[in-house]
C-alpha cells in the first residue's frame, strides 16, 4: 500500500486556512499556534515549527491541490512506501 509522508513548515505557515480547506482529511489549523498542522488520525510529530504526517495514498490528489494552493509553499510531500 502506498504511503505519503507530509511535511509542513510551521514556521513558514501563514495560517491562512488554505490547505485545510482544500483538504480537511489531511490538514487542520492548530489550536497551539493556529498554523497549518496534520490532523492527528495522519500526525507522527507536531511542533511548533513542524507538523509530520504519514497518509494513505488514495489521499494523494487531495495532498497535491493543498500543495499548489498553499501561498507560501509550507507543504511538501514524498511517496515514502510501495
Amino acid at each position: 500500500m502506498v504511503k505519503i509522508r507530509v511535511v509542513i513548515d510551521r514556521d513558514k505557515c501563514l495560517g491562512c486556512g488554505a490547505a485545510p480547506a482544500t483538504c480537511p482529511e489531511v490538514f487542520e489549523l492548530g489550536s497551539d499556534n493556529g498554523k497549518n498542522k496534520v490532523v492527528d488520525k495522519y500526525a507522527v510529530e507536531t511542533t511548533s515549527s513542524k507538523s509530520i504526517g504519514v497518509v494513505p495514498g488514495e489521499l494523494r490528489e487531495c495532498i497535491v491541490k493543498a500543495i499548489e494552493i498553499c501561498p507560501v509553499k509550507a507543504v511538501s510531500m514524498e511517496v515514502v512506501e510501495k
